[in-house]
């Protein structure tokens, strides 16, 4: 079996060609030898960001059409995402997780898988209620309803892991907070907000038909349940 690396097979003609068309000659040239793995290095490293968006597509239909398997090293982890059907999560030279985009993202093993695979809010507190798989944990004064604890012993510390797509700001809700960013980023509402001590980070997708909150407003940050890991 066959191990090809892409990692800096251009050579000086290639050189006259753009980033993204010495990285598809590079493909290529290692498609044609028919391997049995292909080794990608951070090939797209040294792109710009539209054209390393286009390139992971690329590199993914051509893998799928051809049936080779690949080992894909990056640590830009929506590449991550994209590309591949296994994800494994080094950590200091160890694996710390394997698994699919879906469960990798919503169910990371740790705090630090939580915080490689996107973007996350971590509220620390204690499980001080408990009835089977669902509970409550205590954080910030607050009392957040949670499911999926039947891996925590009742009075454990527990984090809770918060995406900030899955959390939403109104009048009313769950954990009373304080805003100190408000930005408008066209898509969405892009939101930083004080609840007690910890600062989280939020994203309203079309905001165009919501209430948009400002600095130094009061306002309550809320989310079903089922949207929160406990670790």
């Amino acid at each position: 079996m066959a191990l090809v690396g892409l990692e800096g097979m251009e050579d000086r003609m290639t050189n006259q060609l753009s980033g993204g068309q010495q990285q598809r000659v590079a493909l290529a040239r290692a498609l044609v030898i028919e391997p049995g793995v292909l080794l990608f290095d951070e090939p797209l490293s040294n792109l710009d960001a539209k054209l390393r968006v286009d390139m992971r597509t690329e590199i993914r239909r051509i893998q799928q059409e051809a049936g080779i398997t690949a080992v894909y090293v990056t640590h830009d982890q929506s590449e991550a995402m994209v590309i591949a059907d296994q994800i494994i999560i080094m950590k200091k030279g160890v694996v710390d997780q394997i698994g699919g985009p879906h469960e990798v993202y919503n169910h990371p093993v740790d705090e630090f898988v939580a915080d490689f695979i996107g973007e996350s809010n971590f509220l620390r507190g204690k499980l001080s209620e408990k009835m089977g798989d669902t509970g409550v944990v205590e954080t910030e004064g607050f009392k957040v309803p949670v499911t999926a604890v039947s891996h925590l012993e009742l009075g454990a510390d527990a984090a809770l892991v918060l995406r900030p797509e899955a959390l939403t700001l109104a009048d009313h809700g769950l954990l009373k907070s304080e805003i100190v960013l408000s930005r408008f980023m066209g898509a969405y509402q892009n939101y930083h907000v004080r609840i007690g001590q910890t600062l989280v980070k939020l994203a309203v997708y079309n905001p165009r038909n919501k209430k948009i909150y400002n600095v130094d407003d009061t306002a309550y940050v809320d989310f079903n349940p089922e949207d929160v890991h406990v670790l």
